[in-house]
Parts: C-alpha cells; structure tokens; sequence
C-alpha cells in the first residue's frame, strides 16, 4: 500500500486500491502502449509485465519533466489490474540515468527548488512503496540519482562491462546524499559499505557493484532482456498478496521516516543548495560537463 502523505504530482484523484485480476480462461488482450515525451511504457497484458524505458536524450536526467512523467506512468500501471510487475531500462545506448537534473538545482528560485525536491521525493515514495514487482536491467552507467532508481526497484540486472558504473556519488560534486537515500543503500548493500561509498562519493564499475550486492546480477548486453524477463516470471510465479505484504514490511519504516519529515527535508535541502558555495559548486560541474562535451 502507498505510504500515507504521498502526494499524487496530477490533479486527478487517485484510486490506489487494485481492481480484481482478469479470471483464468478468459482471452487475454494484447500488449500496448503508452508514451510520454520521456518516457515509453509497453504493458503486456497477458504476462502481466510493463516495461518502462527512459527516452530523455542525453542521459535521461532527472528533470521535472521527466519525474512528473515517471510517476504519472506509474500511477498508471498501479491502477490498472492487467500490471503486476514493471521493468525499467534505458532506450538510449549506455546510460541508465544520469541523475539529477543539475540545471533543476542551478540558479532558480527557492519555490522552484522546493517543487523539484517534492518532485523527486514523490518519484522514490511512489517506486519504493510500489506493490508491482519492480527490476531495474541497468544497460548503462547509473550515477547518483540514477543509482537511488535502481536501488528503489526489488531487483537490479546490469549488463558486465566495466565501463559502465553505479553508485552514489553525491560527495564528488560536494551536496550529501539525503537521508533517504542513504536510508536505502543501507538496505541493499549494509551499513559497512554504504558508509565507506557516501563518503567517498564511490562510483563503482559493474563487476565490482555486483561483488558487494548493489547489483544482484551481470549479463551480457543481448541477454539483459531476456533474464529480466525470467527473473520477472520468478517473482510472479509467488501469490502477489503475500509478497506485497512483505515487501511493504520490510520497507514501511523507510518509507515512513520521510513522509514524517517530508516538509523539513525540502526546506534543508532548499536552504543546502541555495548556499554561495554549494551553487559555485554546481557551475563548476556544469562548465566541466560542457567542456568534454566539446
């Protein structure tokens, strides 16, 4: 169930409980498709799995834009009874997701920082306490903001090619990783490593992300489909009440802690990214990021 305090970031009102699954036997209706500006979603409606492919060129960043959209297909695929589980990918070469949108958090106004950090709090809220089965199959590197996408789903694939890495590497552009964030690299990968990792702003090639657990599993780029695929079936194969039930056990402290400190997150982190300092920070990196690019 979804964490009271969660806001929908559409104006219509929500029906978050499920509609009965369609009975054995009758026909089952073909895939379809829906697609957003950032996003493409492709629902099977007879396996009962999604797949939702970030389309934000160049590296699928998280801008307002694209997590408006990102949890409006959520939604979607929430309320509709044919969705039991959701892939998420990247239809562009070599990039899961950048992160955060640097430019969200550059130079604007203290009211547009706050919606963008309500933007981005919604988008975990919604995937974190999602009751579909959720498998990133991260076909790219995956920094920061990226990485919290991964780490919010219940299972992670990544294609094995040392070129691409993982992690938060918050520390490196010099902002702190919130403590949600941290919250939930601890879950996944122990309090040990994600302690050394934040400090250190780590981010980690694919074989080594898949030594300490922050991936589950590494294939090669042509199978990644098809294992997240069977890894889906797996899941599914179980009644979904009992997994949801224990997947809302496992994560409803997490989940709790910042729907009760939401307000006062989004104030510290206006009053953090709005220092001199912080913002020349983020110059630096943004002049750096256009300079390669030359």
């Amino acid at each position: 169930s979804v964490p009271p305090g969660v806001l929908p970031l559409c104006h219509r009102p929500l029906a978050w409980g499920r509609a009965p699954r369609q009975p054995p036997g009758l026909p089952c209706t073909p895939s379809r498709a829906f697609s957003n500006n950032k996003i493409l979603v492709e629902l099977d409606e007879s396996s009962g799995v999604a797949t939702m492919k970030f389309k934000s060129p160049p590296v699928n960043s998280l801008s307002l834009d694209f997590l408006t959209e990102f949890c409006i297909s959520l939604e979607k695929l929430e309320n509709d009874r044919t969705c039991r589980g959701v892939i998420f990918a990247s239809a562009i070469p070599k990039i899961f997701s950048s992160g955060l949108d640097i430019t969200e958090m550059c130079g604007k106004s203290t009211e547009h920082y706050a919606e963008f950090w309500r933007a981005v709090q919604e988008m975990w809220l919604r995937l974190y306490s999602s009751n579909m089965v959720t498998i990133a199959a991260v076909n790219g590197s995956s920094p920061a903001g990226g990485c919290l996408v991964a780490l919010s789903c219940d299972y992670r694939i990544m294609v094995d090619n040392p070129k691409f890495s993982i992690g938060l590497n918050e520390a490196q552009l010099g902002i702190v990783a919130p403590f949600w964030f941290k919250d939930t690299f601890v879950n996944v990968v122990g309090h040990r490593v994600a302690e050394r990792c934040l400090q250190l702003g780590s981010l980690h090639p694919a074989p080594e992300a898949h030594k300490f657990g922050l991936v589950d599993e590494l294939v090669p780029e042509e199978k990644l489909q098809e294992k997240a695929a069977a890894v889906m079936a797996q899941w599914l194969a179980l009644p979904d009440h009992a997994r949801q039930l224990t997947k809302s056990m496992m994560r409803k402290a997490v989940l709790d802690r910042l729907v009760a400190h939401r307000e006062e997150d989004i104030q510290n982190f206006i009053s953090f990214i709005s220092k001199e300092s912080i913002q020349k920070s983020l110059r630096r990196y943004m002049e750096m990021l256009k300079k390669k690019k030359s």
